[in-house]
């Protein structure tokens, strides 16, 4: 069981110096990585289901990773998520390409295709088809980090006779994971993911979508480079040791906690908690 922090961009991490203290702490409590979270816009007034009020700060993920990546040299940094449908891929692929550089290969790609209606709204991007354009934005980026040539002719995204370097550090390319509790969402994960990330989920829920991965994974194929698939949970609730050993023994080999933090202090309380968890698996 590996463990992440959640929430290194929002919240008091969306101030830069408190958030590098905070992967700092934690790169030192040798826990393995540090997760953002995305909202470009937030509807305001608050209203269901947006998860937060429209006053959270959210720095970028690619900016927040970029500053905490040039003051430490271990932790693993994952966008958990980036809502794929809202961004342009190329400039994306470029973003990230770059965050992975200046970590020396340290980006975990964490996406997701959200859920807002006023977010999307906002930006000008239709609500409809947001799975399949994520799809067709994910092999566009993977087109640009992994091909000599760069080219994708698809429905929603299309280009050739184009080039962008640096290319990422990790190859074949960073590891993709894909979020979500639909079964759309576990089709995804099993086709085009290393790992799959669920957010907010107790024990039992983790359980039901492990079991909703294995469905789809009997209904399409794996490709078989993608490897095995990795399990990730930002857990509900509180965390105890006791759930801790109940998500491993169900197959989750990552537990990325969050709690709802005002200040550094509580942000480096959850890190010494984290650390006392690790310490209760050995």
């Amino acid at each position: 069981m590996n463990f992440g922090v959640f929430g290194i961009n929002t919240g008091p991490c969306a101030d830069a110096a408190v958030a590098l203290r905070v992967a700092q702490a934690a790169e030192a409590h040798g826990i393995e990585s540090v997760w953002t979270g995305e909202h470009v816009v937030l509807p305001d007034p608050q209203v269901p289901p947006s998860p937060v009020a429209p006053d959270v700060p959210f720095l970028d993920p690619a900016v927040a990773l970029a500053f905490i990546a040039a003051g430490t040299k271990t932790i693993r940094l994952g966008t958990g998520i980036i809502i794929l449908p809202q961004r342009n891929p190329l400039i994306l692929a470029k973003e990230l390409a770059s965050v992975d550089v200046v970590s020396r290969g340290r980006l975990i790609f964490g996406l997701g295709i959200g859920y807002l209606k006023p977010e999307f709204a906002a930006l000008g991007i239709p609500f409809s088809h947001k799975g399949a354009r994520s799809i067709e934005y994910l092999e566009a980026i993977l087109a640009m980090w992994t091909q000599p040539q760069p080219r994708y002719h698809g429905r929603f995204v299309s280009f050739e006779g184009i080039q962008a370097f640096p290319r990422p550090v990790q190859q074949p390319h960073p590891p993709i994971v894909i979020g979500g509790a639909t079964p759309q969402a576990f089709e995804r994960a099993v086709q085009h993911a290393n790992g799959w990330y669920g957010f907010g989920l107790d024990v039992e829920a983790t359980g039901r979508c492990i079991q909703g991965l294995r469905t789809a994974a009997q209904a399409h194929a794996r490709p078989a480079h993608l490897g095995m698939l990795e399990i990730s949970v930002t857990p509900a609730g509180k965390l105890a040791a006791d759930a801790v050993k109940r998500f491993a023994d169900i197959g989750v080999h990552r537990l990325i906690v969050a709690r709802r933090s005002t200040t550094e202090a509580e942000m480096l309380a959850l890190v010494d908690k984290i650390d006392e968890l690790q310490a209760s698996l050995q």
